[in-house]
């Protein structure tokens, strides 16, 4: 049976989202063209967005693998058309020390450098198929909103230096102020390379089109309504078609149909993230906060807030939101992220909203990505759940599963150097059918403490 979670408002395939991003595509736009009758193919993957299109990119041009790719919208409908474009070293919601305690330093080590290696595949794959996206910045900047704030990521950023090889500098309230920008709820911060801002919409139509350039096949609008096996063979079935497949890499993150295999019922969280943009801001704007950096940025609240300043100069603000996801709830989540904005960034109160526009970031139970194969069908790959940092870290999910498929597909062999702490499907969460509801009641807790240390700022 059909059925998601949230309002039906999330799901509207045909509909683009009203973004900056779908207004500022650019003239490389990926053809969008519906699967029509029957196709075959070796891997068929279902879901357009980074994860999928880096699969299909790697398995096409490293191993020449017949590849065809079903998106329900059009490329880059979901997440990754639509979130801040930050290219950053994460994918994780738990603490190092708790990952810690799970796994071991070493895999917690091998994660994080992995997380350096996707921000530089991403890197390489823009400028490797010459994609119309300007790259922004060197590093994330980690703002601390109070001196205990500032206190604690110190610590943690000389553990990420010592334990994990991460290139962490502590950055003091002075100079985060003189060099960086000044404004409500600073003490410092932290800066952590290499991280940089693009353009999603215009990455995930470079990927299409440089995975269809090397013989992957991509059809949009064409959603899975239907996957049934029948002997060695997977037939998925859109409104105008079916694709015949040998393997199935399962590819939609936080818009997952859970519906098309119980194996991934209750396996992802999908989180309400909203943004807002302004209108270009006049050089005396930003001379009034004196802003001075390209690098994307985030604040220790407790509901995270991610900035950064656009190459026009518009202020892009965004944070996690609490709703069902239809249109009441998503203007509730704009007004609350527009009053938090103009809290921080005072005199910037007056300043044109001009685009707002909300979707998912997919959380799973153990809060680490979800990478691996069925262990009751080798034939079935999948990848999600990236809490929020998906532009790199879903693409080198798409470059292990083309790898894993590309050199172990006939063989039940696990890849070596796939991280310990991203193997597997994560457990499922409990009463399953309430998640919307428990995790609202955790977002209005969250709200409210990050209002009562606004109130002490």
């Amino acid at each position: 049976m059909k059925s998601s979670i949230y309002s039906q408002d999330m799901y509207q395939y045909d509909t683009p989202e009203d973004s900056l991003w779908e207004s500022t595509q650019g003239s490389s736009i990926a053809a969008n063209t519906k699967m029509v009758g029957e196709h075959s193919c070796d891997v068929a993957v279902i879901g357009g967005g980074y994860t999928g299109l880096s699969a299909a990119y790697h398995l096409a041009k490293d191993y020449d693998i017949d590849v065809t790719v079903l998106e329900a919208g059009h490329i880059g409908w979901g997440a990754s058309g639509r979130n801040g474009g930050f290219c950053s070293i994460g994918g994780v919601a738990e603490s190092s020390e708790n990952l810690i305690k799970k796994y071991s330093l070493e895999d917690v080590r091998t994660y994080y450098q992995s997380q350096v290696e996707a921000v530089e595949l991403v890197r390489s794959n823009i400028i490797d198929e010459q994609m119309d996206i300007k790259i922004q910045g060197t590093a994330e900047i980690a703002v601390a909103r109070s001196k205990r704030n500032l206190e604690e990521m110190t610590e943690h950023a000389k553990f990420q230096r010592k334990y994990l090889g991460l290139n962490a500098t502590v950055i003091s309230k002075d100079e985060l102020k003189e060099s960086y920008f000044d404004a409500n709820q600073q003490w410092g911060g932290v800066s952590i390379e290499p991280t940089f801002g693009i353009h999603p919409l215009r990455y995930a139509n470079g990927l299409a089109i440089a995975a269809s350039k090397n013989g992957a096949r991509i059809f949009s609008g064409s959603e899975v309504i239907d996957w049934q096996k029948n002997n060695d063979s997977h037939y998925l079935t859109t409104k105008s078609g079916v694709l015949k497949a040998k393997y199935v890499i399962f590819a939609t993150n936080g818009f997952m149909p859970e519906y098309l295999l119980d194996n991934f019922k209750a396996r992802s969280l999908p989180i309400i993230s909203s943004i807002i943009t302004t209108r270009p801001l006049t050089q005396d704007e930003l001379a009034s906060h004196n802003w001075q950096t390209q690098n994307p940025v985030i604040n220790s609240r407790k509901l995270v807030n991610y900035y950064r300043l656009l190459p026009d100069n518009r202020f892009l603000f965004g944070g996690r939101g609490s709703s069902s996801g239809d249109r009441l709830g998503a203007e509730k989540n704009y007004n609350y992220l527009i009053n938090v904005m103009r809290n921080i960034w005072p005199n910037w109160s007056n300043v044109e909203i001009e685009h707002k526009w909300h979707g998912f970031v997919c959380f799973t139970r153990r809060l680490t990505p979800s990478i691996g194969r069925l262990d009751d069908d080798p034939s079935v790959y999948f990848g999600f759940g990236y809490h929020g940092n998906g532009v790199n870290t879903s693409t080198w999910t798409g470059l292990q599963l083309a790898k894993w498929l590309g050199k172990y597909g006939k063989s039940n062999q696990i890849p070596s150097d796939l991280p310990r702490i991203v193997y597997g499907l994560s457990p499922k969460f409990p009463l399953s059918a309430l998640r919307r509801y428990y995790l609202q009641g955790m977002i209005q807790l969250y709200r409210f403490k990050d209002a009562l240390s606004d109130n002490r700022s």
